[in-house]
């Protein structure tokens, strides 16, 4: 191959970008060539060919499959180009299902059913000759005003590591290279801002940011990896062969690809300033371990006739962007008969879909309104009830993309809440009212709302946010928050309508968490509330039913419920100093703490107790009885957790080690053991170095991580030890039926019911 063939096999080209912004920073990094000068000797990637604009699938197929044999035909290499796409919330595409949020996996606590949805996601794009998916996001939420938040799973990075390690299998399952992004800390940008600094130092890096990517590459079998736009202590990660390199190839032996997010190599010289020009750019790039510049080839173009060093870097690039080509069997491919007939948004697809936003709805407080009853008039007002963008997060296609082309129909099947609720309660009568919008200062609305209110015999009201890119909404890539209260004049229509003395359902329909303090506060709250996190095209649907009692809530929160601003960045994996106390004036406290959720039944968790030795090496077992004690059937979320107190560095007050979804009829028990292993016990010590070390060890289990409902104390015994990449990083888990008459049989029929049964969680 000659230099120029290779450079080619590295590089991406943006056949359809439009003139509306989908990137950072896109309008200012037009690519350099045309199409056919830029493929004539090959190409690496070809950028988002389905998901840049609205085009017909099959009809589009037909054009790539065309596409992929001219380059067959008539480049002198004859290598076909690897297609990606963005997938986060589902493939974003036109007429594609659009599944939840990330958040709203994290809230699910269900790595199977996240799985399954990455596989339906995967089996869509291979039909359409896509052969690379740009998710999962991995970042680990720190900071709530983020805008990005929208697009991550938890503040827990056994969460997010757990929930995206099950996303990569689904995905990849379907012969789909996930890609994992951003690595890495990104999310923990400086006052919460987009392509801020970051401050994090080693240890945070180990134990908070590095975990969900090495169980995604270790345990999910990750095959590409996605640089981070950040700066780490001021070393740009598009420029740190530490990370690119001696860690995520020498020490975790990923053999995969690394890819650069959108024109990041590019902003070495433009941003970052640590480039002098864009061929610097590629060499610090390339050096560092990026293999393929995304979405164009802009600064590798400007590299010229390579040096030795250089040519050695652009060998090692290309090796590894044709074996990926070949592990995908695109050399072999012939290309002969694109899809003529695809269905992008099946039963399946709206099953899972549906199935995935019941399970991840939380309910933050209820004072018996829920579920309802038969109410005969129902008033459903709010901004977020209208429209089915109000479901759907910043990566779907319907936010991202068709925000460009109002006079486009979406597509797929959304029905939006006022929509859902009317089909449910078809003998109730509904009347409904806008309020006021989501953003802005309009109270015009309002009156109408509030008289909709009074002649209802329960008013719901779906507020919260509208995704979309760098301030086109309140949430979504570039649409940082300066503060958590509600946007626009939310609040105030929402006190209106409680100051009428109808019971409030008040439905938040968000990409983050928000002050909610008044709303689940005193006198003046509303009866109930419900947090789902952009649910998808079904999460009405499922908002509806769990309002009628069709389905009970068994949503738990991924993220802490922030009291203000003022009190970012707050995570409840804090050590001792990093929560309130009588020594600050300022209260971190949140409203409401991770793992917190409500349901329509009542559950005790009790019996808490060890199996077996407890070491360093081989960490620890423990078991814990569940009961369903209230009137209907539920699923609770049992969390374990834990906390390591003494050792040489200082340790999270609390910190999730293993969790498991259990569904039970009234009355029914089940044990579920938990077999921690030692690398979930593991931080880094003084030297950086991630180890157990042996001391204290208290556990417990709660109905969230602030609760310890029983729980029991012992000490790891042993040496000091060292995980390394051999080791076990899961915990399992095992449920079983508790033995006691009926309660056995009633457990046993409904974990049977939910699939539940030795799972890794």
């Amino acid at each position: 191959m000659t230099t120029t063939e290779k450079i080619a096999q590295i590089s991406g080209y943006w056949v359809d970008r439009g003139d509306h912004v989908v990137a950072p920073m896109q309008g200012a990094m037009a690519p350099s060539d045309a199409y056919d000068e830029a493929t004539k000797h090959g190409i690496g990637h070809l950028t988002r060919v389905y998901g840049t604009r609205p085009v017909d699938p099959v009809r589009r197929a037909e054009w790539l499959w065309a596409e992929q044999r001219r380059l067959k035909a008539e480049t002198r290499l004859g290598i076909p180009a690897l297609v990606h796409e963005e997938c986060l919330t589902g493939l974003a595409a036109w007429q594609a299902a659009t599944f939840p949020a990330p958040p709203s996996w994290g809230a699910s606590f269900d790595d199977a059913l996240v799985e399954r949805m990455a596989t339906s996601i995967g089996t869509s794009m291979r039909e359409l000759g896509i052969h690379q998916g740009l998710a999962p996001v991995l970042d680990v939420v720190r900071d709530a005003r983020w805008g990005r938040v929208e697009e991550c799973i938890s503040e827990d990075p056994y969460l997010v590591g757990s929930v995206g390690s099950a996303y990569v299998r689904g995905l990849q399952s379907a012969g789909i290279v996930a890609t994992l992004k951003h690595f890495v800390g990104y999310s923990g940008s400086q006052a919460g801002r987009n392509h801020a600094p970051v401050h994090a130092g080693p240890r945070e890096l180990n134990d908070v940011f590095l975990v969900p990517f090495e169980m995604a590459l270790l345990d999910g079998g990750a095959r590409s990896v996605m640089n981070s736009y950040a700066e780490i202590d001021g070393v740009a990660t598009a420029s740190n062969r530490e990370l690119l390199t001696d860690l995520l190839r020498d020490t975790w032996g990923f053999d995969g690809t690394v890819v650069a997010d959108y024109f990041s190599m590019a902003f070495l010289h433009s941003m970052h300033k640590v480039a002098a020009s864009k061929a610097d750019a590629a060499r610090i790039a390339l050096r560092a371990g990026i293999d393929i510049e995304l979405p164009d080839a802009d600064v590798l173009l400007e590299i010229g006739e390579p040096d030795e060093e250089l040519a050695a870097l652009i060998d090692l690039a290309a090796a590894r962007a044709l074996t990926q080509k070949e592990e995908l069997g695109l050399l072999d491919e012939t290309f002969d008969e694109a899809p003529t007939d695809v269905d992008l948004d099946g039963e399946e697809a709206r099953e899972i879909a549906l199935a995935l936003a019941t399970e991840s709805v939380v309910l933050l407080s209820n004072d018996g309104t829920l579920p309802l009853a038969k109410p005969s008039t129902i008033a459903v007002v709010g901004p977020n009830a209208f429209g089915h963008e109000a479901l759907m997060g910043c990566y779907s296609f319907a936010n991202h993309v068709m925000a460009s082309h109002p006079d486009v129909p979406i597509g797929i099947q959304a029905p939006d809440l006022v929509t859902s609720i009317t089909e449910r309660f078809a003998a109730s009568a509904i009347v409904s009212a806008r309020g006021c919008d989501v953003e802005g200062d309009d109270l015009s609305g309002i009156d109408e709302a509030v008289a909709a209110a009074e002649g209802a015999d329960v008013a719901v009201v779906a507020v919260g946010d509208r995704a979309g890119l760098f301030g086109r909404g309140t949430v979504g890539e570039g649409n940082d928050a300066e503060s958590l209260d509600l946007p626009g004049q939310q609040r105030h229509l929402v006190e209106r309508l409680v100051a009428t003395g109808t019971p409030v359902v008040m439905v938040v329909l968000s990409g983050r968490p928000y002050d909610l303090a008044w709303a689940l506060e005193g006198s003046e709250a509303p009866a109930a509330v419900l947090q789902s996190f952009f649910p998808g095209e079904a999460g009405a649907t499922a908002v509806a039913a769990i309002v009628a009692g069709d389905e009970a809530p068994s949503g738990r929160l991924p993220m802490s419920l922030p009291r203000s601003a003022g009190a970012q960045p707050y995570g409840y994996l804090h050590p001792p100093l990093g929560g309130s106390s009588e020594i600050t004036s300022a209260d971190s406290t949140p409203v409401r703490p991770f793992g917190f959720g409500l349901s329509y039944t009542s559950f005790v968790r009790e019996s808490l107790r060890l199996d077996g030795a407890v070491t360093t090496s081989d960490g620890v077992q423990a078991s814990v009885v569940v009961r369903n004690t209230g009137e209907r059937a539920g699923t609770d979320v049992v969390q374990l957790y834990a906390h390591l107190p003494y050792r040489s560095t200082t340790r999270p007050v609390a910190q999730l080690v293993g969790y498991a979804r259990v569904a039970l009829e009234p009355g029914a028990a089940a044990t579920v053991t938990f077999d921690v292993p030692a690398a979930r016990l593991a931080a880094s010590d003084m030297r950086a170095v991630r180890t157990v070390e042996p001391g204290p060890l208290e556990l417990w289990v709660g109905a969230h991580c602030e609760e310890r409902e029983t729980e029991v104390s012992t000490t790891l015994a042993g040496d000091v030890f060292a995980p390394t990449v051999e080791s076990r990083r899961l915990t399992a888990v095992r449920i079983s039926a508790d033995v006691a008459g009926d309660a056995s049989r009633g457990a046993d029929e409904a974990l049977h019911a939910a699939g539940v049964g030795s799972v890794s969680a």
